[in-house]
C-alpha cells in the first residue's frame, strides 16, 4: 500500500483530540481555584447558600461526622432525584417537539446566570480589588455581556472562539458557588453524580440515552449546553479534504465527493508544508447517522469532539474545593482529572459509542485528594516530631 494510502490509527490523532478538550477545562479549572483563592476568606466554614443541594439537611460545624454523612447522602439525593426528573421532563418536550420552547428556557438560564451569577462575582472581585466602577456602568456592561453570551451560545453565526469561550464563562459562574456547598455534601455528591451520570448514558432507560436516541432518530439537534471542540490534524495527502460529516473513506471520483458532502477539495504537493483539517476521532461503519450528545463525551455531527458542561462543572468544583485545603492538593486533583478524561476519551475510540465523562475522572480526583491530605497530614507531624526532637 502507497505510504499516502496508509489508513490513521485512532492512537495516532488521540493526542490533539484530548488537547482540544485538555485546554478549555484546564481553563475552567484554573479560573475557579483563582476564584476561590481570592474570594474565599474562611474556606473552612460550613456556611453555605442555600439551594436544592442542601434543601435536605444543613451542615454545621458542631454537627458529628456521621450526621454529616448522613446529612450529605440526604443532600445528594434530593440533588440527584431533582436533576432525573428535569431531565425526563427534558426527554418529554423534545418527544412533542417542544423545540422552540426548551431553547427558549437554555437561552433564558444562560441569561440568568451570566447576569446573576457573573453579576455577584463581579461585585465580590470590584470589591476585592477596590475598582472605581460606578452602578450604571457596571450595569449596562453586564446587561451587554449576558446577552452577547445568549446570543453566541445559541446562534451559529458567530465565531466559535466566542462560543466556546462564553460556555467556560459560564462553567466557571456555576462551578463557584457550587464550591460553596458545605464540604461533606460536596464530596458526597460529586461521587452520587457521576454513578447518576453512569446511569442516565449506559442504561437503555437512561434520560440521556433516551434523548440522544430520540434526536439521531429525528436527525435533530438538542438544545443545550455543550461545548464542541474543533480537532484538528494532519495529512499528508495529496487531497486535503475538510468534511462537515463524520464519514472519512477515501473518495475515488467526483460522485463520492458530492456524496460525502465535501466542502473543500484542494490540492497539495508532497513538498508543501501540512495542511490542517476536522476530523472525527473514531470511523463509523454507518455515517448516515447524525449524533448529538447532551452530556458525556462523544461525536457530534461534524465530527468534533462534545463534551457537556456540566463536566466542565464538575471538574471544576472538585479542584475548586481541593483549592480550599492546599495547592498541593490542587495540582494532584488536576492531573487525576486530565488522566480519567483521557482514559474516557481511549474508551471512546475503542467502543465508538457515547460515554459518560464523569465517573473516571471524579472517582480518581477524589481518590487522589484524600491521598494526597493523607500523605501532607502525616507529612506535616513527622516534620513537627523531627523539629521537637531537635
Amino acid at each position: 500500500m502507497d505510504r499516502t494510502q496508509r489508513p490513521r490509527s485512532v492512537l495516532d490523532s488521540l493526542g490533539e483530540e484530548l488537547i482540544g478538550i485538555l485546554t478549555p477545562v484546564s481553563i475552567c479549572m484554573f479560573t475557579v481555584v483563582l476564584l476561590v483563592c481570592l474570594l474565599n476568606s474562611d474556606p473552612f466554614s460550613s456556611a453555605s447558600f442555600s439551594s436544592i443541594a442542601t434543601a435536605a439537611y444543613s451542615e454545621t460545624d458542631s454537627d458529628s461526622p456521621w450526621d454529616k454523612l448522613l446529612g450529605a447522602f440526604l443532600n445528594s439525593l434530593v440533588f440527584v432525584a431533582a436533576i432525573t426528573v428535569a431531565t425526563f421532563l427534558l426527554v418529554l418536550l423534545f418527544y412533542l417537539r417542544c423545540v422552540r420552547f426548551l431553547k427558549l428556557y437554555m437561552g433564558f438560564s444562560a441569561f440568568v446566570v451570566l447576569a446573576n451569577l457573573g453579576g455577584e462575582i463581579s461585585v465580590l472581585l470590584i470589591d476585592r480589588f477596590r475598582l472605581p466602577v460606578d452602578s450604571v456602568t457596571f450595569s449596562i456592561l453586564l446587561f451587554n455581556f449576558s446577552v452577547v453570551g445568549v446570543f453566541a451560545v445559541f446562534m451559529s453565526r458567530f465565531s466559535i472562539l466566542i462560543t466556546q469561550g462564553y460556555l467556560v464563562v459560564i462553567g466557571v459562574l456555576v462551578a463557584y458557588f457550587f464550591t460553596m456547598l458545605p464540604e461533606w455534601t460536596t464530596w458526597v455528591l460529586l461521587v452520587a453524580l457521576a454513578l447518576y451520570d453512569l446511569a442516565a448514558v449506559l442504561l437503555p432507560v437512561g434520560p440521556l440515552r433516551l434523548l440522544v436516541e430520540m434526536a439521531i432518530s429525528r436527525d435533530e439537534d438538542i438544545p443545550a449546553l455543550v461545548y464542541e471542540a474543533r480537532p484538528v490534524i494532519r495529512d499528508d495527502s495529496r487531497l486535503v479534504q475538510r468534511r462537515v460529516w463524520r464519514d472519512r473513506r477515501s473518495s475515488q471520483n467526483d460522485d463520492d465527493l458530492e456524496n460525502n458532502e465535501v466542502v473543500n477539495v484542494v490540492r497539495a504537493e508532497e513538498d508543501e508544508q501540512r495542511s490542517e483539517i476536522s476530523v472525527p476521532l473514531i470511523e463509523r461503519s454507518r455515517p448516515e447517522s447524525s449524533e448529538t450528545f447532551l452530556e458525556g463525551i462523544g461525536l457530534g455531527s461534524s465530527g468534533a469532539i462534545k463534551l457537556g458542561l456540566g463536566d466542565f462543572i464538575f471538574y471544576s468544583v472538585l479542584v475548586g474545593r481541593a483549592a480550599m485545603y492546599d495547592l498541593m492538593t490542587v495540582y494532584a486533583c488536576y492531573l487525576a482529572i486530565i488522566a480519567g478524561l483521557g482514559v474516557t476519551l481511549m474508551l471512546l475510540s475503542v467502543y465508538q459509542k457515547a460515554l459518560p465523562a464523569l465517573p473516571v475522572s471524579i472517582m480518581l480526583g477524589v481518590v487522589f485528594y484524600f491521598l494526597a491530605r493523607l500523605f501532607l497530614e502525616v507529612f506535616v507531624v513527622q516534620c513537627s516530631s523531627n523539629l521537637v526532637m531537635f
